[in-house]
């Protein structure tokens, strides 16, 4: 199971009702994980709202490095470093050695525990592995926007499900062989070799794709097929082309619903919210023109993610 608690939706400038861009994906495999999308400023005091521990946090994916998505980063390492924090801490993004860098050179603070910065392409149009877990995988895309920038797609890995009920008409019993059958492929019961293809059936991991900010664009359609939610950013409605523009390189909510569509997306969030709209019924009805199974988010929302 995935959970996502959306720390901040709002775009550009906060309001009362709207932190800035952040999101905490928890991930409950064999081992719970945490790890965070975005770091607007005000992210770890929404973390301890939302009753999730930033201690937990071993790994931050970072969109673009525009402030409104980036600036909590400052507080969260000096808390960290505070509490004494002695694991070490990844953190994703275009060009990340070179900002991470400016980051940790600011003021004073320094930090006392092992930041590594990994750099993710942010040109072409191809989809990247940029982490390779025990249980997931994250992905990375190029996204259009007015600086570099990547959505990131969270990819839980397949998993097979022996039926057992075949494993006993077969002859064979329960026991650790069974463990090396689902790691390996292959297996040995008294001697004779098994393919797991034969005894189990896949079932496909969960999949979890991020913006972060975009216009609308291929890659984003490319990376998204078939996930079970995407979260897009949609900042403004539709019919507000003054105010968006193309200078701003955002989608409107319809643009964002489209792109779900054509992806084949089992549930579009929108987020990224311009602080102009107080009711959120009005995004969700226009978006809905273009996609149905959708929502809009709001801070501390919760949302979990299942077979």
């Amino acid at each position: 199971m995935i959970e996502l608690t959306f720390l901040g939706t709002v775009n550009g400038i906060p309001s009362r009702e709207r932190n800035h861009p952040a999101i905490a994906l928890e991930y409950y495999g064999e081992n719970k994980e945490t790890i965070l999308l975005d770091c607007g400023e005000g992210t770890q005091k929404q973390l301890t709202l939302a009753s999730i521990s930033f201690m937990k946090i071993d790994k931050i994916f970072i969109t673009h490095w525009h402030a409104d998505h980036f600036a909590g980063l400052i507080p969260l390492l000096a808390t960290m470093n505070l509490e004494k924090r002695t694991k070490p801490l990844k953190i994703f993004a275009p060009d990340a050695e070179r900002f991470v860098s400016n980051i940790l050179d600011i003021g004073y603070f320094g930090v006392r525990f092992p930041v590594e910065a990994i750099d993710v392409s942010y040109e072409g149009d191809e989809i990247t592995k940029i982490d390779d877990a025990e249980e997931y995988e994250v992905f990375s895309i190029p996204v259009l926007h007015t600086v570099p920038a990547v959505a990131y797609c969270f990819k839980e890995k397949d998993r097979w499900n022996i039926d057992l009920e075949k494993i006993k008409k077969l002859g064979m019993r329960r026991g650790a062989w069974m463990k090396k059958l689902k790691r390996d492929g292959v297996a040995e019961f008294q001697g004779k070799k098994v393919k797991i293809e034969s005894v189990a059936k896949v079932s496909p991991g969960l999949k979890v794709v991020y913006t972060g900010d975009t216009r609308p664009c291929d890659t984003v359609v490319k990376i998204s097929e078939h996930a079970d939610v995407l979260i897009h950013d949609a900042t403004f409605l539709e019919g507000d082309e003054e105010v968006r523009g193309k200078a701003h390189a955002h989608a409107d909510v319809k643009q964002a619903g489209k792109i779900a569509e054509r992806a084949n997306v089992k549930q579009l969030i929108l987020t990224n919210i311009s602080r102009r709209y107080k009711d959120a019924s009005e995004i969700e009805k226009e978006a809905k023109k273009a996609f149905k199974n959708v929502k809009v988010a709001y801070d501390l929302m919760r949302v979990k993610v299942k077979n």
